[in-house]
């Protein structure tokens, strides 16, 4: 951000400079050259302004959305990490309790019922997983899809 207000006020500095020279100039012109230099300048001015507003709009978007990119999918790291903890500590249960069976059958019914629980779990955990991404792309997008529309008003303003 301190690069961007450098590099503004080397721009309006330079800005500045040109209106000095166009001011000099312009008095040793005739009256309508003068008023024409006049009214350029200043619509160079204002086109600047509007520029340079725009432009600082545009980075506080990028800077938000990033901020808010890098919280949410911190977030989606953690649950996903957390998914897999619970998933690797469900299969060592069941292959301790495998380990327990006293016959084929038993290890067989394990098997079935550890299947239809990870499954279960699983589904959930893609779930709140799935619904955490599109949080995130969601959350992401809003400081751009704000910055259009305050775009858009402006223009048809």
């Amino acid at each position: 951000m301190a690069t961007t207000q450098k590099t503004a006020s080397k721009a309006e500095e330079m800005v500045d400079d040109a209106a000095a020279a166009a001011r000099e100039a312009s008095e040793a012109a005739p009256a309508a050259v003068r008023e024409l230099a006049d009214k350029t300048l200043r619509q160079a001015k204002d086109g600047y302004a509007r520029l340079k507003s725009v432009a600082e709009e545009a980075s506080d978007a990028l800077e938000d959305a990033y901020a808010t990119t890098s919280k949410s999918y911190k977030e989606l790291g953690r649950k996903s990490v957390e998914a897999t903890r619970s998933n690797v500590n469900a299969h060592f249960d069941f292959l301790q309790a495998l380990l327990g069976a006293k016959s084929v059958s038993q290890a067989v019914e394990l098997q079935a019922s550890y299947a239809r629980q990870q499954f279960d779990v699983m589904t959930g955990q893609l779930r709140e997983l799935s619904s955490l991404a599109q949080k995130a792309t969601a959350e992401s997008a809003k400081p751009f899809r704000d910055l259009a529309s305050r775009s858009l008003r402006q223009t048809q303003i």
